[in-house]
């Protein structure tokens, strides 16, 4: 039946998104059911799940302003900023009804027969059923994405409100797993856009929206032109206030504004498709430019078009099924200015301006996704340039490596260089601050956010940042206990140890799916504190259980075997509790 390029160049079969949608709006005529489960043809590959959405406004917001919750880090350990430590946001109403699919012993044994059987498994959702099948696709990302001959799943949601914060959007795509998640939404419908609004200014409102849908009767509620408009309202402080961050803006009263404006953490996530009703779908896979989208394609040109541009907003809604099934007869998907691609876009101006005017979009909004498309390509220059410095990064840790060697002979690398009392320590010291500025840089960038989300998922990057922590930690070390650091900031381990470690260690722990330890490259800071504890209680057995942990760090070259050299410090510590071989 043919194949639609969506979801950053997935090949999709119309033939799924048409079953999807109708499963997706299936699945509300049977509340009672927590999802419906269903082949597209027997001798299909893919297999559905299908997810309802709920017509309680308690069942969208839970707590607080936007009802958001910290996700839940057993169930979801990818959604996190790594080496920033930033733990994802998701909404927790959403997050308790897929907790409770997930309780059901059934739905796991359907998912795992389907991944058995190599079948690809599709999770659909409808209205706040996308959110559902939202978080059902992370969860199996997370649960098989290791498994040998992986299948990938399809995340197809028609009108689905936002379910997480930036932060996830971030890790889907250092994952490499946002390209699962296709959204469609109809250019008017006002549900994808109502998590941008707090609770207190749309709770009574919003329940007689659901209750709209639900009995779906000729007329919306009388108030659906205020519902509408406070909804695009909140929505416009979002966008005005990610567009002066895209842009760049330096404005105090940016920051001033959004520390009493409560704005809501809820950004898109994987690619939207946008029904523009002419006919067209219109691709975005940049998540700056989707949040844009949603707040400009809402916008009215004159008061008058308030009632009816609100009455459509919410019939829009019911209207997937119908919609798509007409558009994908002979589907023309155009994708907006080929975001996340480092050659020049390649969408003429003329069809651009098309696709902008199909969605309604002004002069400004054009001005705002350019800007975020302008961001994206700054971001992959930042990416070049960084790259670029792998070159000094290798040669710094080469000129440390033959340093260490040189350091056999003595007491070993550590001591050799805390004495600093050669020439070749100095040079060794050159090379450790010139790394030092290099990584401080690289995570500066990272804090504010100026590298692809791609960058902390680089093999290249994660195996550089192990070598250097595991070369070059031990010496500031030394430099920190050597010049007495520790009598003002305390423990290194504690305040003294730089984020470029802490990064790269967390890095490694997460792509290896290692625990979260006490690093081998530390093992120095702690012999430092046992030499300073020395005579205190517990410190003989602390050295029993430390030197325990040297064999393993040994191995997995954590650490250098020159730590057991006769006049090493750790060797001269043992000695002192009586504790050397």
């Amino acid at each position: 039946m043919g194949t639609v390029k969506l979801g950053e160049n997935m090949e999709i079969k119309v033939e799924v998104i048409k079953k999807a949608c109708s499963m997706a709006m299936k699945a509300h005529k049977y509340p009672e059911k927590q999802y419906l489960f269903d082949k597209i043809k027997s001798s299909s590959p893919e297999v559905v799940f299908s997810f309802a959405g709920s017509l309680s406004v308690h069942d969208w917001f839970a707590g607080g302003s936007f009802g958001d919750m910290e996700v839940d880090r057993r169930l979801f350990p990818s959604l996190k900023y790594v080496g920033l430590d930033e733990i994802g946001r998701v909404n927790e109403a959403f997050f308790k009804r897929f907790k409770a699919v997930l309780a059901n012993p059934k739905f796991e044994l359907e998912v795992k027969k389907a991944v058995d059987d190599r079948r690809k498994v599709v999770f659909t959702g409808h209205s706040s059923g996308g959110a559902i099948a939202i978080l059902a696709t992370v969860w199996f990302l997370e649960v098989n994405s290791r498994l040998p001959n992986f299948i990938e799943p399809l995340c197809l949601t028609f009108g689905s409100p936002l379910v997480g914060d930036r932060i996830i959007n971030i890790a889907l795509r250092r994952e490499k797993w946002s390209r699962c998640f296709v959204n469609f939404v109809m250019r008017l419908d006002i549900v994808p856009r109502i998590s941008l609004s707090p609770l207190s200014s749309i709770g009574h409102q919003l329940q007689r929206v659901l209750d709209y849908f639900n009995q779906n009767p000729q007329q919306p509620p009388a108030d659906a032109p205020d519902f509408y408009e406070t909804v695009v309202k909140n929505a416009s402080s979002v966008a005005n206030y990610a567009a002066c961050k895209i842009m760049g803006s330096t404005n105090p009263l940016l920051e001033t504004a959004s520390s009493f404006i409560e704005l809501s953490p809820y950004r898109p996530l994987g690619t939207y498709v946008f029904c523009t009703g002419t006919g067209k779908l219109v691709e975005i896979s940049n998540a700056d430019a989707v949040l844009q989208v949603l707040f400009y394609s809402s916008q009215l040109s004159t008061e008058e078009e308030k009632v009816p541009v609100a009455q459509t907003s919410l019939r829009d809604h019911l209207n997937y099924e119908n919609y798509l099934k007409e558009c994908l007869r002979t589907p023309i998907v155009t994708s907006l200015f080929h975001l996340h691609q480092e050659a020049p876009p390649v969408t003429s101006t003329a069809n651009v301006d098309m696709d902008l005017n199909d969605l309604g979009l002004s002069e400004r909004a054009s001005l705002c996704l350019r800007a975020a498309e302008a961001l994206e390509r700054q971001k992959l220059r930042n990416q070049n340039t960084i790259d670029g410095k792998q070159i000094d990064i290798e040669k710094c840790l080469g000129n440390l490596e033959k340093y260490k060697s040189s350091c056999a002979h003595k007491a070993g690398y550590y001591d050799a260089f805390k004495s600093s009392d050669q020439k070749e320590d100095f040079h060794a010291n050159v090379n450790r601050l010139e790394l030092a500025g290099i990584w401080d840089e690289i995570i500066e960038m990272l804090k504010r956010h100026e590298l692809p989300d791609e960058f902390e998922g680089q093999k290249k990057w994660i195996r550089l940042g192990t070598r250097y922590r595991r070369i070059v930690e031990p010496l500031d070390i030394a430099n920190y206990y050597r010049h007495l650091k520790n009598e003002d900031t305390g423990h290194y381990m504690g305040k003294g140890r730089p984020r470029r470690y802490k990064c790269t260690q967390k890095w490694r722990e997460h792509a290896e799916k290692l625990r979260d330890e006490f690093p081998g490259s530390c093992f120095w800071a702690e012999v430092e504190e046992l030499w300073i504890r020395s005579g205190s209680q517990g410190t003989r057995e602390s050295i029993l259980q430390l030197k325990t942990k040297v064999e393993k760090w040994i191995g997995e070259e954590e650490v250098g075997d020159d730590v057991l050299l006769e006049n090493s410090t750790f060797m001269k510590l043992q000695r002192q509790h009586g504790l050397a071989s």
